[in-house]
């Protein structure tokens, strides 16, 4: 079996940079700008950064100095970050004025790569982030699941996986954004077969903090329940009926299914569990409160 390319993984970001060779660098040279005439990278996959980190960066490089230069753009007498956008915030949070930075050619696909590149080997993304960000590398450059994985190092397959998430419902990619769901949870819920499942699944896994493992397990019960066999003909929900069922699933967080009789006035009430610390959650809500 031939061995995956490792594309830009182990090569970082000058692969994509033209002339960023250690010669050329050392050559051009690194020049001091004011951190007022840099603006962020506009494709930059990440939208969320973590401030406490932010803090602690920016206090080093109060005490040490900037000691990695940022690499920029240069475009109508302004420069736009390629990489090092946490460092440029870090400084500008420490009180300097000016920073130092390496010039370099760059289109914009190679900017968006570059920025996720940087991200990817700094574990800095989400899974949502990365997952938008190959998305918008084929949506916009018209590049192939297999050519995003080489620019960036990853199996096709990873990053199919990716972009497959960004087809989970939108209060599930938020609690991905929000860090209550990982991505292996995520990949779990995108085997069920409806937005509705989804969202019931990952308010389970949010509710009872469950693991990817337990996830697994949650899933695969819930793609094993059978229908029902036909039996004797079981009377229609009324709207008041299929109502009050949304308020049980809403109010325990789990399935749960009215089934009146044939007799008027008369049924059961199904509530779905699938862990011992789903049912002892059940068990609180209903009983305890």
């Amino acid at each position: 079996m031939s061995k995956r390319k490792s594309g830009l993984g182990p090569r970082g970001l000058g692969a994509l940079i033209p002339g960023s060779d250690k010669a050329e660098t050392d050559q051009q040279g690194i020049r001091m700008v004011a951190v007022a005439d840099i603006a962020p990278n506009p494709h930059q996959p990440r939208t969320v950064m973590d401030d406490e980190k932010l803090a602690e960066l920016s206090a080093s490089i109060a005490q040490h100095g900037l000691i990695q230069p940022l690499i920029v753009t240069e475009e109508n007498g302004r420069y736009l970050l390629i990489a090092g956008e946490r460092r440029w915030r870090a400084s500008k949070q420490a009180g300097h004025t000016e920073v130092p930075v390496i010039v370099k050619e760059a289109t914009p696909q190679s900017m968006l790569e570059l920025a996720l590149i940087e991200n990817i080997q700094r574990a800095d993304l989400n899974v949502l982030e990365e997952a938008v960000a190959y998305q918008q590398l084929m949506a916009e450059f018209g590049l192939t699941q297999a050519n995003v994985a080489e620019r960036v190092g990853k199996a096709r397959s990873t990053v199919a996986n990716l972009v497959r998430i960004l087809e989970l419902p939108q209060p599930v990619q938020q609690a991905i954004l929000d860090g209550h769901i990982s991505g292996r949870h995520a990949r779990e819920l995108l085997r069920l077969p409806n937005a509705e499942q989804q969202i019931m699944a990952a308010n389970q896994i949010v509710k009872l903090g469950l693991s990817a493992r337990q996830t697994v397990v949650l899933v695969d019960n819930l793609l094993a329940e059978k229908k029902p066999k036909p039996q004797a003909k079981t009377p229609k929900l009324s709207p008041e009926l299929a109502d009050l069922a949304k308020q049980f699933e809403q109010t325990l967080g789990t399935r749960v299914s009215i089934e009146p009789s044939p007799k008027k006035g008369e049924g059961k009430v199904v509530i779905y569990y699938y862990s011992d610390e789903e049912l002892d959650a059940i068990y609180q809500t209903v009983v305890e409160k």
